[in-house]
């Protein structure tokens, strides 16, 4: 059960989020909108809405805005937002997911298409890279957390498929049903998550050197940085040499 991975691009795209903290809130307000609004204004009975606030609780988004975003939507006063995939293809030959919460799918579709053609992407159909992950529910703690022996544990007792773990943190994959039960069931073993969502795992990476590194990281970044975009996926393994040269 137990799976080791560098995750070193994580990290790397993690300290480049950061930098963009304001634009990170108002997604996050936006899941978190959604989510309210799609089930009951409460994140002890809506799943969804209890990982969306999880997530902007692990970025230290004031609870203020995390309120006034579930305010929002039990008031009605919140955009009606539609839940988009896009999938493609990265420099490299890396296989991309894009979810996004848009209010204009026009809007969205332009930019996701002018986004990977301007950096070095193709925009596939619907399915077309899809085929090669698999939707399962992702938590994941710091390294802070406990050992890995610890956390393995603890995810066994928990009943989670599988868990990755290097100094970046520790990600403790579930199948999709049970994401919730598993995040309940860690709590008193290991505390609040940092994070718990639904995940795309990718059954087989591809290695990434030399300039597709880059344009790469370039490509994922402009994709982060569009306002409808929430999540970006891949398949990347990129050694550490590389993202060394990047930094």
């Amino acid at each position: 059960m137990a799976g080791h991975s560098k995750y070193k691009n994580i990290m790397y795209r993690k300290g480049a989020q950061d930098k963009k903290r304001s634009a990170l809130f108002s997604k996050l307000s936006r899941e978190i909108t959604v989510a309210a609004k799609m089930g009951l204004p409460d994140p002890e009975a809506n799943a969804r809405l209890r990982a969306a606030v999880i997530a902007a609780r692990a970025q230290s988004m004031p609870k203020d805005n995390i309120q006034r975003s579930i305010d929002k939507a039990a008031g009605g006063d919140a955009a009606d937002y539609e839940e988009i995939r896009y999938e493609g293809f990265g420099p490299g030959g890396v296989a991309l997911i894009v979810e996004a919460l848009t209010d204009n799918r026009n809007r969205t579709a332009t930019n996701v298409r002018t986004i990977f053609s301007k950096n070095g992407g193709n925009l596939g159909a619907s399915g077309s890279v899809s085929h090669g992950f698999e939707r399962m529910g992702l938590v994941e703690y710091p390294a802070s957390a406990g050992n890995d022996e610890k956390v393995l544990e603890a995810a066994i007792e928990a009943g989670a498929e599988d868990v990755e773990a290097d100094e970046s943190g520790h990600r403790i994959w579930t199948n999709v049903e049970s994401l919730h039960q598993v995040v309940r069931a860690l709590e008193p073993m290991l505390g609040e998550a940092d994070s718990a969502k639904l995940a795309w795992k990718p059954q087989t990476e591809v290695e990434v050197r030399g300039d597709d590194t880059a344009n790469l990281m370039k490509l994922m970044d402009a994709l982060e940085e569009d306002d409808d975009v929430q999540t970006v996926w891949g398949n990347e393994r990129i050694p550490d040499e590389e993202l060394e040269r990047l930094a």
